[in-house]
């Protein structure tokens, strides 16, 4: 009977370790340089995030169309371009999520639903899944913001958008507001992480 619980110990210690290993390594943290991408906006052409030479960083925002959340969130995202992109925060917007699973999401309904809403911002098409995988991103939206230095784009912040998705007024944290101006002001972010809230990505089998 020792035998097999130390054998059982063994066994979960090392799961354990692997597990959290997988989860450590997946993805940027806050510090990281994150990597540019090229992919097909909603007009149909590519984007890097290179082509953006008068900015200061971006609020990298992976989204939807068919999820909830992210449709709660639509205007507020909206609404943080129009007031940092001319101060050199624009929002990148990307959806990962794999049509043959969602099809609400697919890029021809991506270009239905950026032309509806009269989206200001690049609506991107991350058909491959990759950048998600690279970034680490895993719920729609899950917000990257990222500061432009010498070294590379560096990642500021990770997480939601605010503390109240249902209800925008009653939100009392803005995070990316608050990570965004504190950037612009040459201030430490003083939150750099919260936890995304919205639906799983939805990845291809």
């Amino acid at each position: 009977m020792k035998k097999i619980v130390t054998l059982f110990a063994v066994v979960a210690l090392v799961f354990g370790a692997t597990a959290f290993k997988q989860t450590e390594t997946t993805g940027y943290k806050v510090g990281d340089m994150a990597t540019d991408f090229n992919l097909r906006n909603v007009d149909g052409k590519m984007v890097k995030l290179a082509d953006y030479k008068k900015a200061k960083g971006f609020i990298v925002v992976f989204t939807c169309n068919h999820c909830p959340f992210s449709q709660a969130y639509e205007q507020r995202i909206i609404n943080l371009h129009n007031k940092y992109a001319a101060k050199g925060y624009p929002v990148i917007a990307i959806n990962p999520n794999d049509a043959t699973r969602q099809p609400e999401d697919s890029y021809a309904k991506m270009q239905e639903l950026a032309k509806e809403k009269k989206y200001p911002f690049v609506y991107l098409h991350d058909e491959t899944q990759q950048i998600a995988k690279t970034y680490g991103a895993t719920r729609t939206p899950h917000v990257y913001i990222l500061q432009k230095t010498k070294a590379g784009n560096k990642v500021a912040y990770i997480g939601a958008i605010d503390d109240n998705y249902e209800d925008e007024k009653a939100a009392t944290e803005k995070y990316v507001e608050g990570a965004v101006n504190a950037l612009l002001n040459g201030k430490a972010v003083s939150k750099t992480s919260t936890k995304a809230i919205g639906c799983t990505i939805k990845w291809k089998k």
